[in-house]
């Protein structure tokens, strides 16, 4: 009756086949079960009223994004852009064709999603006053890079080269901008 994975879960979480599970166990496993199901179909409705022409993903993504920055203010659209362009970038990124091996697809999609943190960490540091936050800034690009690293290894994949970020000057940079 039930077979499947995702069958034996609803069943295990029902409490069938002899396993015995706590009745908030198995609120909690339907309420989330529920809410997936609904944000599917609301997710599903949506792509159907709100795609009269067609759209890229990018433009979706982007659409999502910018919908609720329209009442920001003009000195903040700098940043909302950059921080739009960095989260539409990272969301088609991760939208990797499976190859099978699920340690490789995981780093596939972990990758942008990381580097989608740096390159918003970037902006905080271009754009933002608050210092415990630009320190915070400053770790998420340390922390995500070592983590990306990590990955790139434990799968034997090779390193980018180094390049300086886009917030560092360059040390030849430096010297023009000494004043003797």
């Amino acid at each position: 009756m039930f077979r499947g994975p995702h069958k034996t879960f609803v069943a295990v979480a029902a409490g069938i086949g002899g396993t015995a599970v706590s009745p908030t166990f198995r609120l909690s496993v339907g309420s989330h079960i529920t809410a997936i199901a609904v944000g599917a179909i609301a997710a599903a409705a949506y792509l159907t009223v709100n795609s009269s022409s067609p759209q890229s993903l990018a433009d979706y993504i982007s659409a999502i994004c910018t919908k609720s920055f329209g009442s920001a203010p003009a000195a903040e659209a700098p940043y909302l852009a950059e921080n739009v362009s960095a989260m539409t970038k990272m969301m088609i990124d991760m939208g990797i064709r499976p190859s099978g091996d699920i340690d490789i697809d995981f780093v596939a999609m972990m990758v942008p999603h990381h580097q989608g943190a740096i390159e918003m960490a970037q902006t905080e540091l271009r754009y933002g006053r608050n210092e415990p936050l630009r320190r915070m800034a400053q770790e998420i690009i340390v922390t995500q890079l070592q983590e990306i690293t990590a990955m790139r290894l434990s799968l034997g994949r090779p390193l980018p080269p180094s390049v300086p970020s886009p917030d560092q000057i360059p040390p030849a940079a430096m010297r023009d901008l000494k004043i003797e």
